[in-house]
């Protein structure tokens, strides 16, 4: 049997994920069979098999292809002038033109994670180079003067990771569900996080809590130590 060239390797490679995120949203992580995945990617078993060896190894490939997407997209959002108008094209792409099945796979993985370890290794290590990044993106932002935020990037991340998986989540599950009604809302939600800065204006960043009470504090030493 002759051997494939790299690029018809890679073709089918890809043909199998997508069968597999299709088979896995529409009948979830037990109930889809490997014989599922072969006839939706139109493969013998046996051609499966090279590429996969398991179930597992199937959303191992599918989170890892969304992650190096993931990347090369956060990679361009840092670049952007307009912090704020490409994360709301980002949310948009995620959350409007990306086909349904993809919401539903997402929850699924994240269910199965709770229940399979080898899964679970994956979702989370995906989960944290996510946030990690997003990290990234801000304080990089903020070192820019791009953006002049209240809290820290870590904690910007994390809340920005919160709002984007209550959006993905309800668009899966709630056919009624109105995504273009809300998402402006979140973008503006998201803008008062950030605090943009417009080119060329003052960045005027407000002392720490702990700071300001310190500096009462002295103060009011001061005031007792003169009367």
């Amino acid at each position: 049997m002759p051997k494939l060239k790299p690029e018809t390797q890679q073709a089918r490679r890809e043909r199998i994920l997508d069968a597999a995120e299709v088979c896995f949203a529409r009948a979830g992580f037990h109930r889809c069979t490997m014989q599922d995945i072969c006839r939706e990617a139109g493969i013998s078993p046996g051609a499966l098999y090279v590429y996969f060896a398991s179930k597992e190894d199937l959303i191992a490939g599918i989170v890892e292809r969304d992650r190096a997407k993931l990347a090369a997209e956060l990679t361009e959002l840092s670049k952007a002038p307009d912090l704020l108008a490409a994360l709301a094209r980002l949310g948009e792409h995620y959350t409007v033109e990306e086909p349904h099945y993809k919401r539903v796979l997402g929850i699924e993985i994240g269910g199965e994670a709770t229940r399979n370890a080898a899964v679970g290794e994956t979702f989370h290590s995906v989960d944290v180079f996510c946030r990690q990044a997003f990290e990234q993106v801000f304080a990089r932002a903020e070192q820019d003067g791009k953006i002049a935020p209240k809290d820290d990037a870590r904690t910007l991340a994390e809340v920005v990771s919160v709002i984007g998986d209550g959006l993905f989540w309800r668009r899966a599950v709630d056919p009624a569900f109105d995504v273009h009604k809300v998402l402006p809302v979140l973008v503006r939600v998201v803008s008062m996080l950030l605090n943009p800065v417009e080119p060329g204006a003052p960045i005027s960043v407000a002392p720490p809590a702990a700071s300001a009470s310190r500096s009462k504090s002295k103060s009011k030493s001061k005031t007792e130590a003169a009367s």
